[in-house]
C-alpha cells in the first residue's frame, strides 16, 4: 500500500527531494505527438514559466529541472527559515500572486482597516499560508494542476492529465545530491533530445550555462538554488559545491553517455568526484540509472538507516542498492 504523502517528505530527514509527474494520456505532454501528428512543443515553456513564477514566491528552492515530452522533473529543497523570515505582509503577498485569496486577505493586503475578530481569522489563514508555501506538495500541487487545466481546455476533453500526483525520492547525503542532479540535467542528452547539456532546452543546466555567457560579471540565476562552493563554516544558504565544477561534472558525464562507452572512464574525471569519494564507473551508473536503481530513499547506508524511521519505515528501504553504490 502506498504510503501517505506526508511521510514521505520529512525536514527531519532532509531538505532536498526528486519530484516526477508524469502525463497519464498516450498523447505526450509536450513535443510531436505521432498519434494525434500535432507539435505541442509550446507546452514545455508553460511549466518553465510556472515553475519560476513558484520559485521567486516559495520557500521552496528549484536546484534543478528538466521539462521532458510526457514527464518533468525537478530537484526541490525545503527552505523553512526563509518562510519564518517572512512578514504577514509578505506572505500575504506572494499568495496573492499565485492564488486569489479570500475577501479578508485582500483587504488585509491592501491595508484596510479590519476589526479584531477579522484580524484573528486573517492571522490563522496567513499561518496556513506560511506553512503551505513551504510545502513541496502545494508547489507541485500549484505547478501541476494549473497546467493540466491549461492542457484539458485546449485538448477539449476532461479528466485527469497527470498519472498521480508526483513521485518523490528523498536526497539523504552530498552524494544522492549531486547524482540527483546530474541525473535530471542530463535527462535530454540521454533521450536524444539534444547534443549537449548546454543546448537541452527547458532544463536548470541550460538556464545556468546561458547566465554565466550573458553576465560581464557571472551571476547565477534568481530562480534556481545557487552553487555556493564545499562546505565550510559559516555555510552561506545553497548547494555545497561549486558551479564551475559541477557543470564540468555533467559534461564530462554527458560525453560519455553520448558515446556510448559506458565501460570506459576517463583519467580526466573532474575533481568533485574524489571530494566526494565516487568512483567513475560508479558514478556514470548513478546518472543513467538513478530513477531506476534507487526508490522513495537515496543515501548512503548511515543516512539511510536514520531516516528510515523519521519517514515512518520500519524497515530500511534500499539499504543494498544505496550501500553498493553510495557507500
Amino acid at each position: 500500500m502506498p504510503k501517505p504523502r506526508k511521510h514521505l517528505i520529512s525536514l527531519d530527514a532532509t531538505p532536498y527531494y526528486h519530484c516526477v509527474s508524469r502525463c497519464v494520456r498516450r498523447t505526450f505532454l509536450c513535443g510531436f505527438d505521432h498519434h494525434t501528428n500535432t507539435d505541442y512543443e509550446y507546452r514545455r515553456q508553460w511549466i518553465e514559466e510556472r515553475i519560476h513564477l513558484l520559485a521567486k514566491h516559495f520557500a521552496v528552492d528549484v536546484a534543478a529541472f528538466a521539462i521532458m515530452s510526457n514527464h518533468q522533473h525537478l530537484v526541490l529543497h525545503i527552505n523553512k527559515a526563509k518562510s519564518l523570515n517572512w512578514s504577514d505582509q509578505e506572505v500575504c503577498q506572494r499568495w496573492h500572486n499565485i492564488y486569489k485569496g479570500t475577501v479578508l486577505t485582500q483587504r488585509y493586503s491592501r491595508k484596510e482597516a479590519l476589526s479584531e475578530a477579522e484580524l484573528t481569522a486573517v492571522k490563522m489563514k496567513l499561518d496556513l499560508w506560511r506553512e503551505r508555501l513551504c510545502s513541496i506538495s502545494w508547489f507541485m500541487r500549484a505547478l501541476n494542476e494549473p497546467i493540466a487545466r491549461q492542457a484539458n481546455a485546449e485538448d477539449k476533453c476532461t479528466g485527469s492529465f497527470w498519472e498521480s500526483r508526483f513521485k518523490s525520492q528523498a536526497l539523504l547525503d552530498e552524494k544522492a545530491l549531486i547524482a540527483c542532479l546530474a541525473y535530471v540535467d542530463l535527462n535530454p542528452v540521454r533521450a536524444k533530445m539534444a547534443e549537449t547539456p548546454e543546448d537541452s532546452e527547458h532544463t536548470s543546466i541550460k538556464l545556468r550555462c546561458e547566465t554565466l555567457k550573458e553576465k560581464e560579471a557571472p551571476e547565477q540565476p534568481d530562480t534556481l538554488m545557487p552553487f555556493v562552493g564545499n562546505p565550510r563554516e559559516p555555510m552561506p544558504a545553497g548547494l555545497p559545491f561549486h558551479l564551475e565544477d559541477y557543470i564540468k561534472l555533467v559534461d564530462w558525464s554527458g560525453r560519455i553517455i553520448r558515446a556510448g562507452k559506458r565501460g570506459y572512464i576517463s583519467n580526466s574525471h573532474p575533481p568533485i568526484i574524489d571530494r566526494l569519494d565516487i568512483a567513475p564507473e560508479t558514478w556514470i551508473n548513478l546518472v543513467t540509472q538513478f530513477e531506476n536503481r534507487f526508490k522513495g530513499l537515496v543515501g548512503s547506508a548511515k543516512q539511510l538507516k536514520r531516516a528510515a524511521p523519521l519517514l515512518g519505515f520500519k524497515r530500511t528501504p534500499g539499504l543494498n542498492t544505496c550501500n553498493a553504490f553510495l557507500h
